[in-house]
């Protein structure tokens, strides 16, 4: 069987998981993920229910060329985990910047998955970027305890709109030097 990749975007390796692009094959599990509420509610943009279709429009438009945000699927295969585990996602934004963002399967909470992976990403910079920033919302402080492990400094509060939630969420807003 011949798998779907995303030819322009590298795979980076962890010591339990591999980075790598996005495949039309993800889509189920993906799927079974987000439309967890858990999950929806600690993103801005997953909404939920989540619609039939919109995770494979969200593979699809992740694995062209001219996307405008590179897509990373967490892939424990190697060391028996899951296909996938989580997301990573890479939006490039102006000066060599970009914003970081992920979701962990609430099976893979609190197991150093999203601190390893922002470690790695990090670590591989495949957007080549001077500064990197990130989004958590206020009532997630696992995710900002991520960021500051993996050397992210607080900038300030703001707000986000929450899909899933129908509302504006007070933020904390970080940034990665590199």
């Amino acid at each position: 069987m011949m798998l779907d990749r995303v030819t322009n975007q590298a795979d980076i390796e962890t010591p339990r998981f591999t980075l790598r692009p996005l495949r039309r094959s993800d889509s189920g599990l993906v799927e079974m993920y987000a439309a967890d509420e858990r999950v929806a509610r600690m993103t801005k943009d997953i909404p939920h229910p989540l619609p039939p279709g919109a995770v494979a429009a969200m593979i699809e438009k992740g694995m062209k060329p001219d996307r405008d945000e590179d897509i990373w699927v967490i892939d424990g295969l190697r060391s028996d985990f899951s296909e996938v585990m989580g997301l990573m996602v890479l939006k490039p934004l102006e000066r060599k910047q970009s914003e970081v963002s992920y979701w962990i399967a609430p099976a893979f909470w609190n197991t150093g998955i999203a601190t390893e992976a922002v470690t790695a990403l990090i670590a591989a910079n495949p957007q080549k970027n001077d500064q990197i920033f990130a989004e958590v919302f206020q009532d997630n402080p696992g995710s900002a305890r991520v960021l500051t492990n993996c050397g992210f400094d607080y900038l300030g509060d703001a707000e986000a709109v929450c899909v899933s939630r129908d509302a504006t969420v007070p933020t904390w807003t970080y940034i990665r030097k590199m």
